[in-house]
């Protein structure tokens, strides 16, 4: 179990609700209630994502944070996941911000990756 560990020793910067900066977080996360969700209706095509403990909802899809290992400046996270029809191991590039937000690359050679905001914690 080493390995899950540090996967979730490595999570604690990425703990809370995401979205796509620009994007308003009430469109996408209810104000009130226990614990944090999408709102419903579910927008599927939603930018957004949760990371809580060793686990990452997407609107479509629920994943394990199987493990964490640095590149550089970025992380990569590899992530168990499924939807509705299918599982599969899935390779995420993130990097923390120096200003809080979070950057999504969409490869190791992606230079300018995707901003996003921390909508709660």
């Amino acid at each position: 179990m080493p390995e899950a560990r540090a996967a979730a020793a490595g999570v604690s910067g990425y703990q809370g609700a995401w979205l796509l900066s620009g994007r308003d977080c009430a469109d996408v996360y209810p104000s009130s209630g226990k614990g944090t969700s999408f709102k419903r209706p579910l927008d599927l095509f939603a930018p957004a994502f949760i990371v809580a403990g060793n686990r990452l909802r997407t609107p479509g899809a629920s994943c394990r944070i199987a493990s964490i290992k640095p590149a550089g400046d970025r992380q990569i996270l590899m992530l168990d996941c499924a939807n509705a029809v299918s599982a599969s191991e899935v390779r995420v590039f993130l990097a923390v911000s120096p200003n809080g937000s979070l950057k999504r690359y969409y490869s190791e050679q992606d230079p300018t990756g995707v901003e996003y905001q921390r909508c709660s914690r």
